[in-house]
């Protein structure tokens, strides 16, 4: 009689092997954030050190047992049946292969799916996502250890497909204020508005993420007709045309310019073009900036400009997504502020101008993906906001030269639950005005400064898109002392945020049929 108590179930060894290659996977990933972290010059005790592996333990480690377990158990069953097809003496080499194999692939399908580049941090670079292959090979090889000949089952796939139902965000909902106004749709039709400025005649214009640019009439009429000669934009993910800024002196100029992805999928830029607004189209399109370095891929390109008192303009960029400790580094624009004269050059009194190495546009710099940016006329300061991850999204007051902290510091964590830095705190860094957890998603912002809402004059309205709302929020120095929840009635991703020249608000929502809403006193 066959002893079945002498093997171990299949089962069994797979959740063991599981457990093992989750574990090995999420160190890997501590690890190798605190190593970048480290080449940034952050001293890491110890104590902290052994802080953040348990809560990347306790975080990643539950994203992560949904991608390697689906990975591991489909590989390993395939891995057992040519196992079979071949020699039983080569399951370890099968296992431990189709475990590198099955997580490579998995790694690549989820970065397709998932709405940043790369999802895992750790596999950013070459040694990363060999650590992590080679995690998932030493599981591999146990579970060839473990297991013996027995019938493949369907029970571990079925056990991650409801874990992974498990672990689907519930909805949230927030109390609404009463409403001291009314909402009307001026215009429809457009494909994924990205922003919109007004002329000194009525009109204005509007952005599609595409690269089109849509005059709206004085009489509140859209011109069915795009603009031409408006400059190729590489579009894609979070990629395409961006902002739309009149010249200071527009109505004797013409001048508008606009920020935009450029480039290819595997070297591409945020760049700023400067043209005149002719009848049907665009005149002397010229480029005048182009930020350094290239970078693969579609995410965080900032993009939103403003222009200060004395006429130089603020550019606001990204880092990249994949490239976040980038921000930290002076040689390059990714994730700073930059600061430029309308015609491209770099103004004399620059923050950096005389540092050796440094861009001399940096105007900031620690900055994640600057959506947001306004300057306070009665203030006198400039106040921008930016994305943070799952969390730690901030509102600044910039101020030339000074570093914003990201990835030093944040309030933020990975989409994965991984910890990104233990400071949320460092020295050297500025803090935040205010900074949202979990994560509303900042995108536009106006300092407004109409007669219509005389009780808002002056505060900021931050439009949000994960939040579906626009926040009222109250500087007070560097600091926020009031936050109001707007706007949350409309359900949609606001994209960008207004002052209108008659008092107005206007949004513009974020979709592929998104709309034109003005904001009225009822």
């Amino acid at each position: 009689m066959r002893n079945s108590g002498a093997k171990t179930p299949l089962i069994k060894s797979f959740l063991i092997a599981w457990v093992l290659g989750v574990l090995l996977g999420t160190l890997v990933q501590s690890q190798i954030n605190l190593y970048a972290l480290q080449n940034l010059g952050v001293n890491i005790p110890l104590p902290i050190r052994f802080e953040t592996t348990l809560h990347d333990l306790g975080n990643f480690s539950i994203v992560y047992a949904v991608i390697f377990g689906c990975s591991f158990a489909a590989s390993q069953a395939v891995a057992l049946l040519c196992s079979r097809w071949t020699s039983f003496k080569w399951r370890i080499y099968w296992c431990t292969f189709g475990a590198v194999a099955g997580l490579w692939v998995t790694f690549k399908v989820v970065d397709m799916i998932a709405p940043m580049p790369i999802l895992i941090a750790a596999t950013r670079t070459v040694v990363g996502l060999f650590s992590m292959l080679a995690a998932a090979a030493v599981a591999g090889a146990l579970f060839s250890v473990l297991s013996k000949r027995g019938k493949l089952t369907a029970s571990p796939i079925l056990a991650f497909v409801l874990l992974t139902g498990l672990l689907m965000p519930a909805e949230q909902t927030l109390a609404q204020t009463s409403k001291p106004y009314r909402i009307d749709l001026l215009a429809d039709g457009l494909e994924s508005p990205w922003s919109i400025a007004f002329l000194p005649d009525g009109r204005a214009l509007i952005t599609e993420k595409p690269g089109r640019l849509r005059l709206l009439g004085s009489d509140g009429k859209l011109q069915a007709k795009p603009l031409s000669n408006v400059p190729a934009v590489f579009y894609g993910g979070q990629a395409g045309l961006f902002d739309v800024l009149p010249a200071p002196d527009f109505a004797q100029s013409k001048q508008i310019f606009l920020s935009y992805a450029c480039g290819t999928r595997s070297a591409n830029h945020t760049c700023v073009s400067v043209a005149r607004l002719g009848t049907d189209g665009l005149d002397g399109v010229k480029e005048i900036f182009r930020s350094q370095m290239a970078k693969s891929g579609s995410a965080h390109y900032g993009g939103r400009m403003v222009w200060l008192p004395d006429n130089t303009l603020i550019v606001t960029l990204g880092d990249g997504y994949s490239y976040r400790e980038e921000a930290q580094n002076l040689s390059n624009h990714l994730g700073k502020i930059v600061r430029i004269n309308r015609d491209g050059s770099v103004p004399a009194d620059n923050p950096f101008v005389k540092t050796s190495g440094a861009k001399p546009e940096i105007y900031s710099y620690g900055h994640r993906n600057v959506q947001g940016v306004a300057y306070d006329p009665v203030n006198k300061r400039l106040v921008a906001h930016e994305h943070g991850p799952r969390g730690g999204d901030e509102v600044n007051v910039i101020n030339p030269g000074v570093n914003y902290g990201w990835p030093k510091a944040t309030y933020g964590i990975d989409y994965t639950g991984a910890q990104i830095s233990p400071f949320k705190e460092f020295d050297g860094t500025q803090q935040p005005a205010i900074y949202w957890v979990p994560s509303i998603a900042p995108s536009g912002m106006t300092v407004y400064d109409g007669n219509l809402f005389p009780q808002w004059k002056g505060n900021l309205l931050v439009g949000a898109l994960k939040a579906q709302q626009v926040s009222r929020v109250v500087l007070k120095g560097n600091k926020a002392t009031e936050e109001e929840v707007l706007f949350k009635e409309v359900g949609e991703r606001f994209r960008d945020i207004r002052t209108g020249p008659d008092g107005a608000i206007y949004l513009l929502t974020d979709n592929p049929e998104g709309k034109l809403l003005r904001v009225l006193p009822r």
